[in-house]
């Protein structure tokens, strides 16, 4: 502010005034045409798993909410890009750099495959809009199995090495049952799927001995007996899962959660970010919002903007302190 005041005192009174003319004359323009979101410019909505999947889920309860309160003008595209534990997916967001209209959901694989796989992005690379939420998994058996609670789990694996399911391949999903395993004192084969509805027609059909997944993904067969949980490795069980233990009630917990959050590409406008930021404002206010967190047993962790950057940077740390402990990467 000074030295503009100083440069006017010399500047002819003309000057200054056509000076200050041209500049309102170029402002006015160039901020109408930064209007966002416009009604024209479908949002590409990348899903980076299959359908029916925690990933999945969110995407889609919250592009049913934007429309139902009308809070997007425009149409939404939800694409479903699986493969390479979303690399495939978060790599075709990172290829629409500073574009506005592209947009993901992440999970614990958006954090976790960069550590083991060659991609071209890390998690801080996006623009970060939120994380909503975290979420634990359940260890689960055939409701046909003749396992009938952990402890026959884990004096079972520790007879003969079982196989565990889970989607995607260095991730949460590999590193609860890791963790778990290493303190419980027994080994076991991993194997990864690209989505849960894969693994659990595995687990089904008798392919799998066993799989860990989010509870709110396979509920419903809970409910109906074809799975039978066995242990959970969040704080404290979600009341769905009736007695089942968590890993720290057997002494074995691990404290590790699933981020579940909102991206868009690198390096989009700022004022795209703060629309999104103020619209997920509104979205996790909403009663179907409540319903998803309570019927997905989630637990509602809600930080935005560059909070959300520095969360992931720590996060990965984190996990890549586990992997590297347990040998899973360099």
């Amino acid at each position: 502010m000074t030295k503009e005041i100083k440069v006017a005192d010399w500047l002819p009174q003309g000057i200054v005034a056509t000076l200050t003319a041209c500049s309102i004359a170029l402002t006015a323009p160039a901020m109408a045409q930064e209007t966002y979101p416009s009604a024209d410019d479908t949002l590409d909505w990348t899903i980076a798993f299959g359908p029916g999947g925690g990933n999945d889920i969110m995407a889609r309860t919250i592009i049913d909410i934007l429309t139902k309160y009308d809070l997007y003008p425009g149409d939404i595209s939800a694409e479903n890009r699986a493969g390479g534990s979303g690399a495939v997916g978060w790599g075709y967001l990172f290829a629409q750099d500073g574009d506005p209209y592209g947009i993901s959901t992440t999970s614990g694989s958006f954090v976790t495959t960069p550590l083991q796989a060659d991609t071209p992005w890390q998690p801080e690379d996006f623009t970060p809009v939120a994380l909503l939420a975290t979420d634990d998994l359940v260890l689960v058996v055939n409701g046909d199995s003749e396992i009938q609670n952990i402890a026959q789990f884990i004096e079972t694996a520790k007879a003969e090495p079982m196989n565990i399911g889970g989607t995607g391949t260095v991730n949460v999903d590999f590193i609860v049952p890791t963790l778990f395993a290493e303190k419980a004192g027994f080994e076991f084969d991993y194997v990864s799927f690209n989505s849960m509805a894969d693994q659990t027609t595995a687990l089904l059909s008798g392919a799998l001995d066993s799989m860990v997944g989010n509870p709110g993904e396979i509920l419903g067969l809970i409910e109906a007996g074809e799975l039978r949980p066995l242990v959970y490795s969040g704080n404290s069980t979600p009341a769905a899962l009736g007695d089942v233990p968590t890993m720290g009630d057997i002494g074995f917990g691990i404290g590790v959660s699933m981020p579940r959050g909102l991206i868009l590409p690198p390096n989009v406008p700022a004022a795209a970010q703060e629309w999104w930021i103020g619209t997920m404002q509104k979205v996790v206010e909403t009663p179907e919002w409540a319903e998803y967190i309570a019927s997905n047993t989630l637990t509602p962790t809600v930080i935005y903007g560059e909070d959300f950057r520095s969360f992931l940077v720590e996060t990965k740390n984190g996990f890549e302190t586990v992997l590297k402990s347990v040998g899973a990467i360099d």
